[in-house]
């Protein structure tokens, strides 16, 4: 396929005018079927009977929000929802719809049991936010038209139609946007079988040579997280194609994580500098989480979404009503005596 009829078919599919059955396969590794997904059973188990029972009545699914970390499946499951209903699927995020225009726009543009998939869905404004509540409810589109003593309201009937929601900020949904959902999911991070299958599915897709215990290491440094794993895995074929013989052996697999200072435990180097902040900056904590990232020059929000949940669930962080703390276990991973420094602290001020 000639490279610019490759690209137009590509934004057909972002831009939501063609189904996704007319997606090229090579895309992306995204699992195209439920039963190719790894991980998330609860989750998969869910769908599989409220896609089943949708089909069977011949309705549209009921609307859906997904909310977790980063990377952890939310749009591939929006693809698959789609693939599995046979309809087509329309894709934006909450900060590209800026006027209520824009989404009465992509409202009149679905057809019968259309889906539409909102990333980011927190991060809506709350004047388009309005427009949804009639949408979903009673699959209506109400418009005020003209201004002032002329205005008058018009209500647009909609096809029933699937709205997809995906946030990783599940707390800053609206309780209004919120309850509308007819189901809603939280995806955890993933289990190391569950990473080492999706690895081994995405080098067979792309033709990578790995043995498993190259694999097996790669799934460990992962974070849980399929996205990173795929990331990962691109990395170690990339080292392995130039430095060692087009194998990704364990050997192979340490060295080239090594290089890119992703621990045993997978953690990275802002993972570890949050970290090395708190305990030589601040004694271990406590401390608030913009004076973490003006002290690392990162932005407070990527800290929250990509690097905390991560640190929590090893145990390394904990949040407190005065700030972020680091653990015993955090001082250990890092080889710091735990009550490294805080002798040295002036006490924290007591508010009365």
């Amino acid at each position: 396929m000639p490279l610019d009829t490759r690209r137009q078919k590509i934004t057909r599919i972002i831009s939501g005018k063609t189904s996704v059955e007319d997606a090229p396969l090579d895309v992306s590794l995204r699992p195209r079927t439920l039963a190719e997904f790894e991980g998330q059973a609860r989750v998969k188990d869910n769908l599989s009977i409220a896609i089943a029972a949708a089909k069977g009545r011949g309705e549209a699914l009921d609307h859906l929000l997904f909310y977790g970390p980063p990377g952890l499946g939310k749009t591939t499951l929006a693809y698959i929802i789609a693939a599995e209903m046979g309809v087509s699927l329309r894709i934006t995020s909450g900060p590209a719809i800026e006027r209520t225009g824009d989404l009465a726009a992509i409202l009149t543009n679905l057809h019968s049991q259309d889906i539409l998939f909102i990333d980011e869905i927190h991060r809506l404004n709350r004047a388009v936010e309005e427009i949804l509540y009639p949408a979903m409810e009673d699959s209506a589109l109400d418009l005020v038209i003209g201004k002032g003593p002329g205005a008058r309201s018009l209500r647009l009937n909609l096809p029933a139609f699937t709205l997809i929601g995906a946030t990783t900020r599940f707390a800053l949904l609206s309780p209004p946007l919120r309850d509308r959902f007819g189901a809603v999911y939280r995806l955890d991070f993933y289990d190391q079988p569950a990473i080492e299958s999706i690895l081994k599915r995405s080098a067979s897709i792309l033709g990578i040579k790995a043995e498993d215990a190259g694999i097996r290491e790669i799934a460990c440094r992962a974070r849980g997280t399929p996205r990173v794993a795929n990331r990962l895995l691109r990395r170690v074929r990339d080292y392995a194609q130039v430095v060692a013989d087009g194998i990704a052996t364990k050997s192979v697999a340490i060295e080239a994580l090594n290089k890119l200072e992703v621990d045993q435990l997978g953690l990275d180097e802002i993972d570890r500098k949050v970290l090395h902040t708190i305990i030589e900056k601040f004694g271990g904590g406590p401390v608030g989480l913009e004076t973490i990232a003006a002290s690392i020059s990162e932005d407070s929000d990527t800290i929250m979404d990509v690097y905390e949940p991560f640190l929590l669930q090893l145990g390394f962080l904990e949040r407190t009503p005065r700030g972020r703390l680091a653990t015993p276990l955090a001082y250990q991973h890092l080889g710091i005596p735990y009550n490294n420094g805080k002798d040295k602290l002036p006490p924290q001020p007591t508010l009365l």
